[in-house]
């Protein structure tokens, strides 16, 4: 049976903001927000008022095909890869869920591609 908060395109799922999402746990994710930046990351909890990810990093400047939806599916554009800000990998990064607006499960293409960009070092 399809559950009708959960909508896939090819390798990705993407599931409603207000859904509790007990089948994308441990699911690598990018998370966008309001206030915090975007981050990258495998989702540890969502629960009341906190969204737990480990290993993330925050995405400061990304280039790929079709904004954070490509980044999800393709990750970063190769052609581009010095091109791309992401911060050191945090072992722990709590958010709170009134500033999250999405949660985009992500390929194990994307994932790969994301961990692989090298540490972004403002000098």
């Amino acid at each position: 049976m399809d559950n009708p908060n959960i909508s896939k395109i090819g390798d990705a799922e993407y599931v409603r903001k207000d859904t509790p999402t007990p089948g994308i746990y441990g699911a690598f994710v990018i998370v966008r927000c309001l206030n915090a930046g975007v981050h990258a990351g495998t989702l540890v909890k969502r629960d009341g008022e906190v969204l737990e990810l480990a290993n993330s990093r925050r995405l400061w400047r990304w280039w790929s095909k079709f904004s954070l939806s490509g980044l999800a599916t393709e990750g970063p554009l190769p052609s581009k890869l010095k091109e791309q800000r992401f911060a050191c990998v945090l072992p722990m990064l709590t958010l709170t869920t009134s500033d999250v607006c999405e949660v985009i499960p992500c390929t194990q293409k994307a994932k790969a591609a994301i961990m692989e960009v090298p540490e972004w070092i403002n000098e």
